[in-house]
């Protein structure tokens, strides 16, 4: 990388590591992600209607809000951005009522987290070839307006059937290919340079305090290290999906090492002040709530995703508008969806609430208690795990010395709980003590 006067850094030239002072992921966070698939569609718009939501998610201990895409897309969800600064065509309401919504966010104290989908581009219209590759970036002047160069040149676009070249011309992918859209090449020190500048923007202007990278390992961790540095956020969390390893069974292998690794190496990678969403954690759970809670211990005693690596830069979380909502693409069991919670709210990482979970599935009470267990006795991103029992039908646990966890059906705990704890919260399935 590369310092030039304007405080920006740019590869592909190199320069010492960044340094600057990373979040602290070590407070008391829960994050909420506040949307769903289908929120779009919500009539008078979605930032209008998730405004009425504020009190309830304040008065639950929820610190980050977790915002859909701003901007104009070719896609209502806002997953197939075009014109970047333009955010008075978003489905989810203008850009007046998004700095609303924000302000009354941080009203009651409560951070807001920009989707920032960098990845790939929609273009405004089409060369003299007839591909799609002229961009637009939503403001009067040339910001964002971009070409063909500024595609990979090894970039396909796939609709069903149909392949499609978009003629990028330039440098190769430093990820993994979208398909769905033109991949911009972010070693183009132009898009560096426009990119933190709008990220900046919805910072300064908009108010956003943090960023979730989508589809993050579409391009290299150097990349999100280079726009974690130029735009300094609060907070920010990496979207890297990749599937966990699987047996002959079609359930995912005990020993899921190399996975965690890999978000951990990421992470490394990408700077060390970002965070990942921990897939690992999230597939191992689902499993082991299916009567295999054994798979909740690794083979050294500890966590076995990757909060038992790095806990302080894992968010955690049972679903979201992909894996759940109406998408379904990998959703946790929806009758042990409280076992999932328990577990990610009572352990280290820092947990992420789904919209529906709380707000549509009538288990916002059962949340609440145990986001406010988890305030009540300071556990944290870095908390210590101690696992007492994890049978296929009991999974037991420590936390701090401050709490107890139980999921399973098994009811009969022994004499794992000392007569020091007291129930806190129990339910199908579960139960937390706390320390007296």
């Amino acid at each position: 990388m590369q310092t030039l006067n304007n405080g920006y850094y740019y590869f592909p030239l190199m320069s010492p590591p960044l340094h600057h002072h990373p979040p602290n992921h070590n407070s008391f966070n829960n994050i909420v992600s506040g949307f769903n698939w289908e929120s779009f569609k919500k009539e008078g718009g979605w930032y209008n209607f998730l405004i009425n939501s504020i009190p309830e998610l304040s008065a639950s201990g929820i610190t980050h809000v977790w915002l859909p895409p701003p901007s104009q897309s070719a896609a209502s969800e806002g997953y197939m951005p075009g014109r970047l600064y333009d955010l008075n065509a978003s489905r989810y309401g203008t850009q007046n009522e998004l700095k609303t919504l924000i302000n009354a966010f941080h009203s009651k104290g409560i951070q807001c987290v920009a989707d920032i989908v960098i990845n790939h581009r929609t273009a405004e219209r089409q060369d003299s070839d007839g591909r799609w590759n002229i961009f637009e970036g939503g403001t009067p002047d040339d910001r964002l307006d971009w070409d063909h160069s500024f595609i990979c040149i090894d970039d396909i676009t796939k609709s069903g059937d149909t392949t499609t070249n978009s003629g990028g011309t330039g440098n190769r992918d430093t990820g993994a290919d979208f398909n769905g859209a033109p991949d911009i090449d972010h070693l183009n020190t132009r898009v560096q340079r426009e990119l933190s500048d709008w990220m900046n923007w919805l910072k300064t202007e908009i108010g956003f305090d943090g960023w979730r990278f989508d589809f993050a390992r579409g391009y290299s961790p150097d990349i999100t290290k280079l726009y974690m540095g130029n735009t300094r956020p609060d907070f920010a969390v990496g979207e890297i999906w990749n599937n966990l390893s699987y047996g002959s069974d079609n359930k995912p292998n005990y020993d899921q090492d190399a996975h965690r690794r890999e978000l951990a190496e990421w992470v490394k990678a990408a700077g060390g002040s970002v965070t990942a969403f921990d897939f690992t954690t999230k597939g191992i759970l689902q499993a082991a709530v299916e009567g295999e809670l054994g798979r909740l211990k690794d083979s050294n005693g500890g966590p076995p995703g990757m909060i038992g690596l790095m806990p302080e830069n894992a968010v955690t979380f049972v679903d979201n508008h992909d894996t759940g909502s109406t998408q379904q693409h990998w959703p946790f069991p929806s009758d042990k969806v409280m076992q999932g919670y328990v577990y990610i709210l009572t352990h280290p990482g820092i947990p992420s609430i789904f919209y529906d979970h709380f707000f549509d599935w009538g288990l916002k009470e059962e949340i609440s208690n145990l986001t406010m267990i988890r305030i009540r006795n300071g556990i944290k991103a870095s908390s210590t795990v101690r696992i007492l029992a994890s049978d296929p039908d009991l999974y037991v646990a420590a936390i701090d010395d401050k709490i107890i966890a139980k999921i399973g059906t098994r009811y009969d705990v022994g004499n794992l709980v000392p007569t020091t704890f007291k129930i806190a919260t129990s339910g199908n399935n579960y139960a937390v003590w706390e320390k007296q």
